[in-house]
């Protein structure tokens, strides 16, 4: 599914309304005190996946004010579909989103993800909450051991270097993945740097080179549950 080619194709056939989505964004970083910890490319990847697929069932674990939120339900919305399950500790996302992204679209639920009860059959599955190597081995084990095949998962917090830190989600997220033989892409500049030159490349060409925010963290991992042989 994560390919360079599909990424490429994805901003082409979705870069009239990527360029509103880009542009919402900022307006609403401009009005509502949030702290974004995607970085554009990250976000952006994110917006594509859900278009270009279609879920009608989303899955975010971590929120925080809820930039990721936002760029999750702006793909909702532009398909005309779906319904974006949201899990956190705090419920900041709940009072920096605005009523026209929430009011149908949006199901949250404050508390520990772990002791609740997830929606069954997903189509995309974003994770950017604990990042400890225990919450990894929860999550690997509960939540995506559990996904049926081709259901796209992505998960922050994991190249902040060239390598995952030892003993870290990173390093248990890695592991799963070889353990199953599952590829994975990352447009992080620690752990792809060429790959992010090229997509930065794309979106220049496409016109959307000026930031959306100026963040640069940027250590999320894109991959899909095993597809049947």
């Amino acid at each position: 599914m994560y390919t360079v080619d599909t990424l490429i194709d994805w901003y082409r056939e979705y870069a009239a309304d990527l360029r509103i989505a880009r542009e919402e964004q900022r307006e609403l970083l401009a009005r509502r005190p949030m702290r974004p910890k995607l970085d554009d490319l990250e976000a952006e990847i994110s917006y594509l996946t859900v278009r270009a697929l279609r879920p009608h069932t989303v899955i975010e674990i971590g929120s925080y004010h809820g930039w990721s939120t936002s760029w999750l339900l702006r793909a909702l919305r532009d398909n005309g579909d779906g319904v974006l399950h949201t899990y956190d500790l705090v419920d900041h996302a709940a009072r920096t989103l605005p009523d026209e992204l929430t009011h149908t679209r949006w199901r949250f639920t404050r508390g520990d993800v772990r002791t609740a009860e997830l929606p069954d059959d997903p189509g995309f599955v974003l994770v950017d909450a604990r990042h400890t190597a225990g919450f990894a081995r929860w999550y690997t084990a509960a939540v995506l051991d559990r996904l049926k095949p081709g259901v796209a998962v992505a998960v922050h917090d994991i190249y902040h270097g060239r390598r995952p830190w030892p003993n870290s989600e990173g390093t248990v997220l890695l592991r799963w993945l070889r353990g199953r033989g599952l590829g994975y892409l990352t447009a992080a500049r620690h752990g792809d740097p060429d790959l992010r030159d090229h997509l930065l490349g794309v979106k220049r060409r496409l016109a959307m080179s000026a930031p959306v925010h100026t963040g640069t963290h940027d250590p999320m991992v894109f991959f899909s549950t095993a597809e049947p042989v």
